[in-house]
């Protein structure tokens, strides 16, 4: 799935890019000192001045997605801002990260009615006003985001001439498009194109300088198909472009910031994924073999690569191969699954056991994935190191991934949902990451 982002007022761009954090996940892989190879990635220092924070005005109708989009961009980390009038009202809620050099004014109260739409300006001015007055931040609006829902297409020019209505006293700020709930590959390009002709057609000026299709969250096609998160990681890069130069943040400092949210994106991916195998172990017959689970792990394979920018060629395809062969055919596998099976003292029936153990297999490949990806990410690995990254996924199934899985199946039992299994599972092999820092 290959997202389109496309910049106005110059040539058109196209870029291949790429909520729910399910635990604390490390801020780094904890893998140098192994000899794996791994680099360890660590958060980028905070920006603890919120002074020297600019302003990105988040406006569109309720139900587009604006909480999601914020969280994705943000993280879980992000928390609703306490000066002035505390950052939040009824119309208007400010949440800020301490890396980020921008924090995001959500108009939380935003309606298509007249009365509704002016309420929810009046009080980005009335929280501009006041903390001028009082002197703590810069309450200069320097950049909008406007939300568009991508499953709603026939009302895009209706959408776009209320929120331009709605915005008009900033007429020269820098205006992003993010077309939310972007799922369709198919609809993205023609979405663009409904959203350019929109904007041409309504008489309010307006300064748009990009249109980014978004996905802020894993959304479940079926148990084969995922639409991953994207264009998160572009809609970071364009919003800090934007900014005047004082507020922009380093380069490297993004960088890290970006491949830091891009994990916490694939994990949600992974998520899936790993429902998804539990789904599909889950059977009151003996487990077979781990290639029943081949369909679930390419579909994860192929989100994550989305995430992280990995571009479906011949060499790439050879390399997510490899990382297929050793979830499903490989030695290493059928021994995992021999040695859960032989677990001494499982009370737990063929079906609950199954899914553990195809859970199990799908959280560990998809964990080993999210490694592997983030290297050829760094540059410290290609996707020609087609021995490395075969050896690096068979290790993820060695004793310590037995041993993970004998944790989850301890805190399983019959009677328990897919899903809940499918969580016990990722959880353990999460908290078995972190162990290995």
């Amino acid at each position: 799935m290959s997202e389109t982002t496309h910049e106005m007022g110059g040539a058109v761009s196209i870029a291949s890019t790429s909520k729910a954090d399910l635990a604390n996940i490390p801020s780094s892989t904890g893998r140098g000192a192994n000899g794996t190879g791994f680099t360890n990635i660590t958060a980028p220092p905070p920006n603890t001045d919120s002074a020297l924070k600019a302003n990105v005005l988040v406006i569109g109708n309720s139900g587009v997605g604006k909480s999601t989009l914020i969280n994705a961009v943000l993280g879980e980390e992000a928390a609703l801002a306490g000066f002035g009038m505390q950052g939040t009202t009824k119309e208007l809620r400010v949440y800020e990260n301490a890396t980020l050099p921008f924090r995001l004014i959500d108009t939380a109260g935003f309606e298509p009615s007249f009365f509704k739409r002016r309420a929810a300006i009046r009080a980005v001015k009335n929280w501009s006003k006041n903390n001028a007055k009082a002197g703590t931040i810069d309450t200069r609006i320097n950049a909008i985001w406007f939300c568009i829902d991508g499953t709603s297409s026939k009302l895009f020019p209706r959408t776009i001439r209320s929120l331009s209505q709605a915005t008009s006293m900033w007429p020269s700020l820098p205006v992003i498009a993010v077309i939310t709930k972007s799922y369709s590959v198919p609809d993205r390009q023609r979405n663009v194109e409904l959203v350019t002709n929109a904007f041409s057609a309504q008489p309010h000026r307006t300064n748009l300088r990009k249109i980014i299709p978004v996905v802020a969250q894993t959304y479940t096609l079926n148990e084969d198909a995922y639409a991953a998160p994207e264009g998160i990681a572009e809609l970071i890069d364009a919003t800090n472009d934007l900014l005047p130069e004082g507020y922009k943040a380093a380069e490297k400092d993004i960088a890290r910031f970006k491949l830091n949210r891009k994990r916490v994106l694939a994990q949600s991916v992974v998520a899936a994924a790993t429902t998804s195998g539990a789904v599909v172990g889950a059977v009151p017959i003996p487990f077979p073999d781990a290639a029943i689970l081949g369909p679930v792990e390419i579909a994860q394979i192929n989100a994550l690569a989305r995430i992280y920018g990995i571009t479906k060629n011949e060499a790439s395809r050879k390399f997510f191969d490899s990382i297929v062969q050793v979830g499903t055919v490989s030695l290493a596998a059928q021994g995992a699954i021999s040695a859960l099976k032989a677990i001494p003292g499982v009370n737990l029936g063929a079906a609950a056991l199954n899914a553990v153990i195809a859970g199990s297999i799908v959280a560990a490949l998809g964990e080993g994935t999210i490694l592997a990806f983030e290297q050829v990410s760094l540059g410290n690995k290609t996707v020609a190191d087609i021995e490395w990254v075969r050896g690096f996924m068979q290790s993820r199934l060695s004793a310590d991934f037995v041993a993970t899985a004998r944790a989850a199946l301890a805190k399983s039992g019959d009677g328990m949902s897919a899903r809940k299994i499918a969580q016990i599972a990722l959880g353990a092999f999460i908290a078995g990451r972190g162990k290995k820092k």
